[in-house]
């Protein structure tokens, strides 16, 4: 919006600032930041009285886990709510990825926000069937990497190689589809202790900042053999939203937590970074930057697939970070380890923008 109005009145005097997508980064970093710190309070005072005993807990999962028990869910709508308004007020509403992204943010957060009020509602852990929950994720997946995709090349790049691999043709709206539910899905299941995903979110976002301002620049896409992407760059201030949003949950999510992101948030959250990544045409470096995430959705298919086949387990327990918590690690230790983990990942998927 702030761009429109700046634009009508010819950019005068400090409004020229706004032309500038690094400008408009930085503002809407900070305007995330400070709505979800405004918020904060009041919001989850809400949730506490309309939820009442809070987001069930697992009897089945750690022992340590029963005392969070009265602990509100659905704190992913302020994290929504800030990510929004910022893109609204600093994005060029022009520009078709900001209307697909910001379509596929939302749609992900509302699918979320039925399973946890369903899990509220009912008073279990298990919330909406699976299959309609992926069944409506798709849709909305689909359609957004429509929008991304349409007028747009088809094309397949990985790393470590200088130009596309193979051209997917109409199959890559169902690949770009899959990118997207398979990553909010993998966020989804990280979140299972306090900020253990929503740190590894904002390094994630940290890293896509500079892949969505290099892929919109034509001169450093050309210099470093990524492809270039016509508008794409205006995505930067969605990450740099999806930072301040995050850091000021994790503001009233550090431990001990005082609200859950819940299902609301990470499928959002989730979303979000496979819509960026489809548009960046980097979604095989999503999958390096966000190796964490990878890791805690394939333990969980491991263990699936290896008990059904052997009545066996791979992991003490699935996700993979409560497996540590079983060998004796406390939560502070596998939340800052996993971090640790998250960063050098981010920073390994930074590295294949120069080798190729």
């Amino acid at each position: 919006m702030f761009l429109w109005i700046a634009e009508q009145l010819g950019y005068p005097g400090a409004l020229n600032l706004i032309r500038y997508i690094t400008f408009r980064a930085g503002a809407g970093a900070a305007t995330a930041l400070f709505l979800g710190l405004l918020i904060g309070p009041k919001f989850i005072g809400w949730l506490r009285v309309r939820q009442g005993k809070g987001q069930p807990i697992r009897d089945d999962g750690p022992l340590s886990h029963l005392a969070k028990r009265g602990t509100p869910t659905m704190g992913g709508l302020m994290i929504l709510t800030s990510v929004a308004v910022s893109m609204l007020l600093w994005m060029d509403l022009h520009n078709k990825f900001v209307w697909a992204c910001l379509f596929i943010t939302i749609g992900f957060g509302m699918i979320g926000f039925l399973d946890d009020y369903d899990k509220v509602k009912k008073r279990h852990h298990a919330g909406i069937s699976g299959r309609m929950r992926l069944l409506a994720e798709f849709l909305v997946a689909g359609i957004g990497c429509g929008v991304i995709t349409w007028g747009a090349g088809t094309d397949l790049y990985i790393p470590f190689y200088n130009g596309p691999v193979i051209d997917l043709h109409a199959f890559y709206v169902v690949f770009a589809a899959f990118v997207v539910v398979a990553f909010g899905n993998a966020v989804n299941l990280t979140d299972g202790l306090d900020g253990l995903a929503t740190m590894p979110v904002i390094i994630a976002s940290l890293a896509f900042v500079i892949i969505a301002y290099l892929v919109g620049n034509a001169k450093f896409a050309s210099y470093l053999g990524i492809p270039h992407v016509l508008g794409v760059g205006e995505l930067t201030v969605l990450c740099t939203a999806i930072i301040g949003a995050g850091l000021a949950f994790l503001w009233f999510n550090a431990p001990p937590a005082a609200v859950f992101m819940g299902d609301t948030g990470s499928l959002a959250l989730g979303g979000a970074l496979g819509a960026i990544a489809v548009a960046c045409r980097h979604e095989i470096v999503l999958g390096i930057v966000g190796g964490l995430f990878v890791l805690e959705a394939m333990s969980v298919i491991i263990q699936v697939i290896v008990y059904k086949r052997t009545g066996k387990r791979v992991f003490r327990m699935a996700p993979i970070h409560h497996h540590f918590e079983q060998l004796g690690w406390s939560e502070p230790t596998v939340v800052i380890r996993f971090w640790i983990v998250a960063f050098v990942l981010a920073l390994a998927g930074l590295a294949t923008l120069k080798l190729r």
